[in-house]
């Protein structure tokens, strides 16, 4: 692969993980407003705060991995 594709792949990949994450945010806030009890809205709100944090650290840990010597 060129550089340029593995750049474009790497991107694409960042892009990806973001848009699942925040997917995940979004469905923890449908579970946390659904909740018909208290145990359904703790697993909402734990299942937002889980995609938030993924959100924050994935992409950075992927970066620096990635990053060029």
């Amino acid at each position: 692969m060129t550089p340029d594709h593995l750049a474009r792949n790497r991107w694409l990949m960042l892009v990806a993980i973001r848009i699942v994450t925040a997917m995940g945010a979004v469905f923890g806030v449908i579970v946390l407003a659904r909740a018909p009890g208290t145990g359904m809205r703790v697993l909402g709100v734990a299942i937002v705060l889980s995609a938030l944090y993924a959100m924050a650290v994935v992409p950075r840990g992927l970066t620096a991995r990635w990053r060029s010597r």
